[in-house]
């Protein structure tokens, strides 16, 4: 992850920051709320295969629940704080998403995700990513998990809670934000 400052003079509009993703498809970019850039490098392929079996698993979950939409990690939204964040994994209540209008949608939804994951790539830095999630919980996210499969760690964020953390958990459940839920991380920890 390569943070950019840009020059206090230029500003990255919303606008400007989506033009600026479509130009270059191959980044992943970031914006945070103080208008830093960050790019980030493409995942690993052990991540990649982690990342999709955890989506995979959370989109699997909301097709028999229907309580809602499920992105994956190329999905970015734009926070009440103004930063524009794609996490691994989210998941918005269906009546949340369906006030956003058709225009919203199409672009970074300006809404915070209900549940976003992080999974922690060899190359990410785990302070960043707690900030990260905490920020998330700042704007409205009722749950998050940071998983570290490094440390074989998940990372549990609440509202107005202390951050829970899980050494080597086989499953997690994600009520009452996603009921009935429960996250499989055998496949993680290899």
């Amino acid at each position: 992850m390569i943070a950019l400052n840009l020059h206090p003079a230029l500003t990255l509009t919303d606008e400007a920051f989506e033009q600026l993703c479509r130009s270059n498809p191959n980044l992943r970019l970031e914006r945070t709320a103080q208008g830093e850039l960050i790019a980030m490098a493409p995942a690993g392929s052990e991540s990649g295969r982690q990342n999709l079996s955890l989506s995979a698993q959370l989109w699997y979950w909301n097709q028999q629940a229907k309580l809602g939409v499920t992105f994956d990690s190329s999905a970015g939204f734009t926070l009440p704080n103004g930063a524009i964040r794609s996490p691994d994994a989210a998941w918005i209540e269906k009546t949340r998403w369906e006030r956003l209008s058709s225009e919203q949608r199409r672009k970074f939804a300006p809404i915070c995700p209900d549940f976003v994951l992080e999974l922690k790539s060899p190359s990410d830095e785990l302070s960043t990513l707690q900030a990260k999630l905490q920020e998330y919980i700042d704007n409205g996210a009722q749950l998050g998990w940071l998983i570290d499969p490094e440390l074989q760690q998940v990372h549990v964020y609440h509202p107005g809670q202390t951050v829970q953390v899980y050494s080597r958990p086989d499953t997690l459940p994600g009520d009452p934000v996603l009921p009935n839920f429960v996250m499989d991380f055998t496949l993680i920890w290899g």
